[in-house]
């Protein structure tokens, strides 16, 4: 499986305004392939035609100076859309970024984005499923799953999709155990059968009586102890 991560440092925070729109200034791709990074990766400066927000420059610190010489958005579309052709792409907080690349794609002439790539996958989501009621920015993740990050001074393009894809292998680590992949010989020298586990159905138990009692015992202590504030108290 191939997958590209991806992220993009623009000169504000809006992609379509009617007039003056944010622009994109730098795309990082970073490419796994079947877990593995590759070091095949893909970093765009891109001059956006008009200054950055104050902003926006504090977060990036790209210069209308230093980009006066990069290429416009146009002449590099085609490059990016090959080097994500039918990847699974990676994001985190997918709509902001897929926001810029429509609307820079639509004025190079191109579809949007996802009509050149398998699927987006938003990390975001997939971080407040995860660790529901916690901050999930990217600078989080890296603190909660000891992903270093200390080399982050400026938000990057480039660095922020290495960090992500540190990140995403961390929170996705426990998908490597659905799958015996023991093609490798053993200690003994024995090669065991590949098993895929994702197949099997576990049987469900349910509770009985006593169990159900004793669950609601701990509820109502719980419920006692808050004076009453718990939520599912509430929500009943």
């Amino acid at each position: 499986m191939r997958q590209i991560f991806l992220d993009t440092e623009t000169t504000g925070f809006n992609a379509n305004l009617a007039q003056n729109p944010d622009r994109m200034v730098e795309i990082g791709c970073v490419e796994m392939v079947n877990r593995k990074l590759t070091g095949n990766n893909l970093h765009i400066y891109v001059n956006p035609e008009r200054d950055s927000d104050e902003g926006a420059l504090r977060v990036h610190g790209l210069t209308t100076e230093f980009l006066s010489d990069k290429p416009k958005f146009a002449t590099i579309a085609r490059q990016l859309l090959d080097f994500v052709a039918d990847a699974e792409i990676i994001i985190h907080n997918a709509p902001f970024d897929i926001s810029f690349l429509d609307a820079e794609l639509a004025r190079a002439g191109h579809q949007p984005f996802r009509k050149y790539v398998a699927s987006v996958t938003d990390t975001l989501v997939l971080a407040k499923e995860m660790f529901p009621g916690k901050r999930n920015s990217l600078d989080a993740l890296c603190d909660r799953l000891e992903v270093d990050n200390s080399g982050r001074t400026l938000h990057g393009a480039l660095l922020d999709a290495e960090l992500l894809a540190d990140v995403y292998i961390n929170m996705t680590r426990g998908q490597d155990a659905l799958l015996m992949d023991v093609d490798a010989p053993s200690e003994g020298g024995v090669k065991a059968a590949k098993i895929d586990l994702r197949g099997w159905v576990l049987p469900v138990l349910a509770a009985n009586a006593q169990e159900l009692a004793s669950h609601e015992e701990i509820l109502a202590q719980i419920d006692k102890s808050s004076g009453g504030k718990t939520v599912w108290r509430k929500a009943a």
